[in-house]
């Protein structure tokens, strides 16, 4: 029997019994649409991730005080001292990885102007810092390095200070404000950022030299954190590298002893990011995948029917010569005919769910060629795997016992 007549067959005994063999798809069709969604949001996920990171600077070196407190049994950044300016000067001037550099202070506190305030965090930072953190100036001008040296009192301010203290419109750069009473000259206002991967608002910010923030707010002689950018994204693991090298020389910090200071690039962040999204990625597709099997013994429950009900066709098929092999073809073909349908009604969900997914709630979603592939592939198995035992056991009826069946 030729595969063209098979399939003719094949198609008219799914179009006779149209809505058991919906039924029959529902299975595969949720399955395929839940891998396909599921899998876009993971991608859309890790995309959003490195996308938003980047944009932080994709080639940004942070080193924190306190030893990497990713492992058991390490102190944190946030109680010790140990990162002091003479760090900063021989990184600075020892690290040939690195095109910027700045230490780093910071602290919260009130910005005021007139009757408005706002709380809010004050960065203490040389002029590399725009080049860092790849940012650029709404209006105005960076502060110099003879500002820094002489502690000026003058500031940058983000998008949402500017909303809350000078919420009737008027230009800030020029005017004074305050911060915790001590008085400053606002001469830059940042370009608008919004939320960073962390949900806090990078526009919330105070700008301001870290000689001056360190000697009148903070009254501190150490560093909260120095910042730095590597010449290209290639060279930051080397930039880790060598500034780790540098600190540990400086610190006389002995080969049995563990850092008393962290150093981590931007790859690694969203590497770490990118682990833990593919994680939920694949627990999520393994949950969704479970509709897959249970539409696959769907199949094979609706074809085990369907062999019952037509046992009298496929003795009249044996007794005109059709062979054993041919009856397998033919329910083969009929159990992967309703697979693959119920595979491209499921792509066609899952890329409308996704759609509806990225316009409605608003999550990040990227629909990868690989995924609707697999789904297909998985659709043709499912379809080979649960159709082969019913059409087994037709193919082996003896052609008299199934002319006699009622």
């Amino acid at each position: 029997m030729r595969l063209l007549n098979l399939l003719k067959i094949a198609f008219k005994a799914i179009v006779l019994n149209k809505m058991r063999t919906l039924l029959t798809m529902l299975g595969i069709i949720i399955g395929v649409a839940s891998v396909i969604a599921m899998l876009a949001i993971g991608e859309g996920s890790k995309e959003s991730i490195r996308t938003t990171i980047s944009a932080m600077g994709s080639n940004m070196i942070t080193i924190r005080p306190g030893a990497d407190d990713r492992g058991p049994a390490r102190g944190s950044g946030g109680d010790v001292q140990t990162l002091t300016l003479d760090d900063y000067e021989v990184i600075k001037e020892k690290a040939t990885t690195l095109s910027y550099i700045t230490p780093i202070v910071n602290g919260g506190g009130q910005v005021i102007n007139g009757s408005n305030n706002w709380p809010s965090t004050i960065y203490g930072v040389n002029p590399d810092y725009l080049n860092i953190k790849v940012v650029d100036l709404q209006s105005g001008s960076m502060f110099t390095d003879a500002e820094v040296k002489s502690a000026s009192k003058v500031a940058l301010i983000g998008q949402t200070v500017v909303d809350n203290v000078f919420p009737d419109g008027q230009e800030p750069v020029g005017q004074m404000i305050r911060f915790d009473n001590i008085p400053f000259k606002v001469i830059g206002v940042l370009e608008e950022k919004g939320e960073n991967t962390f949900g806090q608002d990078q526009d919330d910010v105070v700008i301001a030299p870290y000689t001056t923030v360190q000697k009148r707010i903070l009254a501190i002689d150490y560093l909260n954190q120095v910042m730095a950018s590597a010449i290209s994204e290639d060279d930051a693991p080397e930039a880790v590298t060598q500034v780790t090298e540098i600190l540990r020389s400086q610190h006389k910090l002995l080969d049995s002893e563990d850092d008393d200071f962290t150093v981590r690039s931007m790859e690694e962040l969203i590497s770490t990011f990118s682990s833990t999204s593919e994680m939920l990625t694949i627990l999520l597709v393994a949950v969704a995948s479970i509709s897959l099997l249970i539409g696959g013994i769907g199949i094979m429950n609706i074809m085990y029917v369907s062999v019952k009900e037509r046992t009298k066709e496929i003795g009249l098929r044996m007794a005109v010569g059709a062979k054993g092999a041919d009856i397998l073809m033919q329910f083969l073909i009929e159990a992967i005919l309703i697979s693959i349908t119920g595979g491209l009604l499921g792509v066609l969900l899952g890329l409308g769910a996704t759609v509806f997914i990225e316009k409605f709630l608003n999550w990040p979603t990227s629909v990868a060629l690989y995924s609707i592939i697999i789904s297909f592939a998985v659709c043709a198995v499912t379809g080979i795997f649960f159709g082969w035992y019913p059409a087994r056991k037709a193919s082996a009826l003896d052609p008299i016992t199934a002319l006699r069946y009622e």
